[in-house]
């Protein structure tokens, strides 16, 4: 494989746009050096960069595409939108049928408001916790991320240019510890994912939260993000059987294409209406949120998991993934040095050196080796579009890139076997970190 072309565009984004890209979880420090392709196309699981080289890839847009690219139902609903016209002065008989879409495939939800990013949605959701309860302290989960919002940058170590607000972090899985957060400070909600990338609740958790909420008159959010249309269409809230007040939702809503949704009790939501004698909340206005093909893409996607079973190929497809692998691992004897870790249909992988300890040196050292042989991702998750073809391929690369992952392990260091710098954190305060912290969650997007 060639980079040349990729490597000359890649230097005019860092030129013309902050960062050499929109999204941090983009960027190229999260690539390895010289190893940063810029795509023009996709078909099913599979892309093309600019200097023509095939790659299977994971992670599907940061986990936005469940269906595959170029899925023909989404494209053809969106040409028709397109067509037809894309932004109106008024409301359009399609947000009311996408709606009415919604609420069926979430029935725990009472009402539903469109947006366009995720970000729109959880902090609407915190905007109106703190107007219904009067309150502005909030507890937020141990979890890699939930909005580009102040409310949230402002925890993480990348949070110049924000000013500080009462947050308090909550580990996952651990009851007790938010019940002590709720019990000591007045909080207007607990936002969280119901379950996440590397964690499943343990049985009672998911419930605990919701008693422990309803006890102290807090509102629970669940964000649906990265759960929705990947643990089911109706969410992890449909497969724990736990309901929240709010939730939140983008991503897979519009197979790649900008939709999101703020979703819940009707008592709440109709805050941000016409209907109360409340104070209004402003609660979601967007220009471009109703707009007709994020729209229509989202009533294409709904109509596939209604008459296919995507996740159920996503499950399928990813523990055939994971189970090889893992074999593989074993074989070249790393087996405790990369590992396959997570829910089938969101699958991470976790590197770790000689010692066992989590390594972005040997990370980046795996990624060099899977890129240059047609596998592009800096996860493992798979979407309904990923056949055996392309899990085979995945696999024979895996089993080269071991080899040399070994060789490293034996040299105790990557020096001479990685071409470049390792890859770092998305969320750090510095450009150049004097240090590089632990890697096991770096993968998860911002």
């Amino acid at each position: 494989m060639t980079h040349e072309r990729s490597s000359e565009l890649q230097e005019r984004l860092h030129r013309l746009v902050p960062g050499g890209s929109h999204t941090y979880a983009r960027g190229s420090d999260q690539y390895p050096e010289h190893l940063t392709p810029i795509l023009t196309h996709g078909v099913g699981a599979r892309v093309w960069d600019v200097d023509d080289n095939e790659y299977v890839e994971y992670g599907s847009g940061l986990r936005s595409v469940t269906l595959g690219h170029g899925y023909r139902p989404v494209v053809d609903a969106v040409a028709d939108a397109v067509a037809r016209g894309t932004n109106f002065s008024r409301p359009t008989e399609l947000e009311v049928l996408a709606a009415e879409d919604f609420l069926r495939t979430v029935p725990t939800a009472e009402m539903v408001k469109f947006a366009k990013n995720g970000s729109d949605a959880t902090t609407a959701a915190v905007r109106l916790s703190r107007a219904v309860t009067g309150r502005t302290e909030i507890a937020v989960c141990a979890q890699p991320f939930f909005s580009v919002d102040d409310w949230f940058i402002g925890t993480t170590e990348m949070n110049a240019g924000i000013s500080p607000g009462a947050v308090h972090r909550f580990p996952f899985d651990d009851a007790p510890a938010l019940e002590r957060i709720l019990a000591d400070h007045d909080i207007a909600c607990v936002v969280m994912e119901a379950a996440g990338a590397l964690a499943e609740p343990s049985p009672g958790y998911l419930e605990a939260v919701r008693a422990a909420c309803d006890r102290h008159g807090t509102v629970l959010v669940f964000d649906e993000m990265i759960t929705g249309f990947r643990w089911s269409s109706a969410g992890a809230q449909g497969v724990y059987g736990v309901t929240p007040d709010l939730s939140c939702w983008g991503k897979a809503m519009g197979n790649g294409l900008p939709v999101s949704a703020l979703a819940g009790r009707r008592d709440l939501m109709e805050l941000g209406g016409l209907r109360t004698d409340s104070d209004r909340v402003f609660l979601l206005s967007t220009t471009h949120g109703p707009e007709t093909t994020g729209l229509a893409a989202f009533r294409a996607v709904v109509r596939a998991y209604e008459t296919e079973d995507p996740v159920g190929a996503m499950e399928r497809a990813g523990a055939r993934l994971r189970d090889a692998v893992t074999e593989v691992a074993a074989e070249a004897g790393i087996a405790e040095h990369l590992r396959v870790l997570g829910r089938p249909s969101c699958l991470v992988f976790a590197t770790a050196d000689a010692g066992g300890v989590p390594s972005q040196a040997y990370r980046t050292l795996f990624l060099q080796e899977m890129l240059s042989r047609g596998v592009l991702g800096q996860s493992f998750v798979v979407s309904a579009a990923h056949t055996d073809a392309d899990v085979d391929q995945t696999v024979d690369a895996v089993r080269e890139a071991v080899l040399v992952y070994r060789k490293a392990l034996e040299a105790g260091t990557t020096e001479g076997l990685l071409r470049g710098r390792p890859v770092a954190p998305a969320l750090r305060r510095l450009a150049a970190p004097r240090r590089l912290p632990d890697l096991t969650r770096s993968h998860l997007e911002p």
